[in-house]
């Protein structure tokens, strides 16, 4: 076999400018998150969740079963309910996260006043996520009905179901007092 160029030794993945190369750094990567640009030059594969609570210490987002079923992490994309625990860096980058810590404000979210009036809360582990899910919920379907409540998915370990379900409706009706 005739010796082949070194440069020819380079295969067509390594090659691919798409793919990250050994001589070559990744570029950060930068990621909104409340409002407040960060970057992350780590793992684009890695979960956000990692990034949110080790990273910036934004621990409202809680690990819960890490295969997006529970909704315990559960954070806004672009507005939108998503699972922290299964969405890498990569994807996160190109859109707006707001974390429960986002909701905050010179007042509380209605979703969150609601929650307090209705005493929601027992072991509170799930709380964060089930508020964020009841803000997509109730930004997509301002009047919701018992289905869209149970649609939402999030588990709650200790059943509070009950007093979810009332909180989601009262957020509703603050929520709809303040467009008035």
């Amino acid at each position: 076999m005739p010796d082949q160029p070194a440069h020819a030794t380079e295969t067509a993945d390594s090659a691919d400018p798409a793919k990250p190369h050994p001589a070559r750094p990744r570029e950060p990567l930068q990621v909104t998150i409340n409002g407040k640009p960060y970057f992350h030059d780590g793992d684009p594969a890695m979960p956000l969740l990692w990034f949110l609570r080790d990273t910036l210490r934004l621990t409202g987002s809680k690990f819960g079963c890490g295969i997006g079923n529970c909704g315990a992490c559960t954070v806004l994309l672009d507005g939108k309910a998503m699972r922290a625990c299964v969405l890498p860096m990569s994807v996160a980058a190109t859109h707006q996260v707001t974390t429960i810590e986002g909701l905050e404000g010179d007042a509380l979210h209605p979703v969150q006043q609601a929650w307090i009036e209705e005493d929601v809360a027992q072991c509170g582990y799930c709380q964060a996520g089930q508020v964020m899910a009841a803000v997509d919920l109730l930004k997509r379907k301002p009047k919701p009905s018992d289905d869209d409540i149970a649609s939402i998915g999030n588990l709650c370990r200790c059943g509070t179901y009950p007093r979810i379900r009332k909180a989601i409706l009262r957020a509703a009706e603050l929520m709809q007092g303040e467009r008035k």
